[in-house]
């Protein structure tokens, strides 16, 4: 598989992979199957232990981004951000290939095609070898939706937001109460919490950073999307 060193958060669908370099973790970003989905890679530069955020299509496309040589990465987590079948078409198959452990929070995982292995909450960690990602809880796209967040210890923090937060706005919701659930969430555990420098990683299509969006908060209240 082609993966391109040089990272702008943009891949196309179908195409090369691209990969960012921080000084203790490697972050790379592929887009599977029909839905341009987000497939997120994150590997241990001490350990050579990886962490896949979306299963989300494509299986054999995900096994060429693990590599094939002996010195590949050890894949020893799935996590599923959420419910939706487009994030998850590929898990079992992954799953099932590497003998990864299976992560997703409890209020989504009965809908996923295979036992969850972890449960994590709100405030829970979840290791990618000696690194940790911290699991927030994003309720209103799906009840079980979650974020995780990686705080560089040498640079700005990094988020997974899955479909909750993209560049625009939240993630779609289904009711008057969940797009109350979800802005809330969004505005007090993501945009309260965190800096402006803080790069984020979404489901789908292209990448942002806190402060480009934080403007834009009481307009995306205001219309109600």
């Amino acid at each position: 598989m082609d993966v391109a060193d040089t990272y702008t958060g943009h891949v196309d669908a179908g195409g090369a992979a691209a990969r960012r370099t921080l000084d203790e973790l490697t972050i790379t970003k592929l887009s599977v199957g029909p839905m341009d989905n987000n497939a997120y890679l994150l590997v241990c530069r001490q350990t050579n232990d990886a962490v896949l955020i979306d299963a989300a299509n494509d299986p054999e496309r995900l096994s060429d981004l693990l590599g094939h040589d002996a010195d590949r990465p050890q894949l020893r987590m799935i996590i599923t951000t959420h419910r939706h079948g487009d994030h998850w078409q590929a898990l079992g198959a992954v799953a099932g290939a590497t003998g990864a452990k299976t992560a997703a929070h409890p209020l989504d995982a009965p809908e996923l095609p295979v036992p969850c292995d972890l449960l994590p909450e709100h405030g829970d960690t979840l290791k990618v070898g000696a690194s940790v990602l911290e699991v927030i809880h994003l309720r209103g796209h799906t009840p079980g939706s979650i974020a995780l967040l990686y705080r560089d210890p040498s640079g700005h923090p990094h988020l997974f937001t899955g479909d909750s937060l993209f560049p625009g706005g939240v993630g779609k919701t289904w009711s008057p109460e969940d797009f109350e659930s979800l802005i809330d969430d969004v505005e007090t555990r993501i945009f309260g919490e965190l800096p402006d420098d803080t790069w984020f990683y979404p489901g789908h299509g292209d990448d942002s950073k806190l402060g480009a969006e934080r403007p834009k908060l009481a307009e995306w209240r205001e219309r109600g999307y």
